[in-house]
């Protein structure tokens, strides 16, 4: 039986902590940051942990 692939879109979109949660990168850090506070723009930096409900589904096509 061949090895499973790792789907490509869903490798470049989360990573695999050690303890096996999936972090994700937020959203709106594209571009508009100049009409965005300080603030605002250091909350979304920060890596959000992936939905319990989704991270079965990525976990699949990750092939964990």
């Amino acid at each position: 039986m061949p090895k499973m692939k790792t789907n490509s879109a869903a490798s470049k979109r989360v990573r695999v902590t050690g303890s096996g949660k999936l972090m994700h990168a937020g959203s709106a850090m594209r571009h508009n940051l100049e009409h965005k506070s300080a603030r605002k723009r250091r909350e979304l930096k920060a890596d959000g942990v992936l939905a319990t409900s989704q991270s079965k589904n990525m976990k699949k096509l990750l092939g964990r």
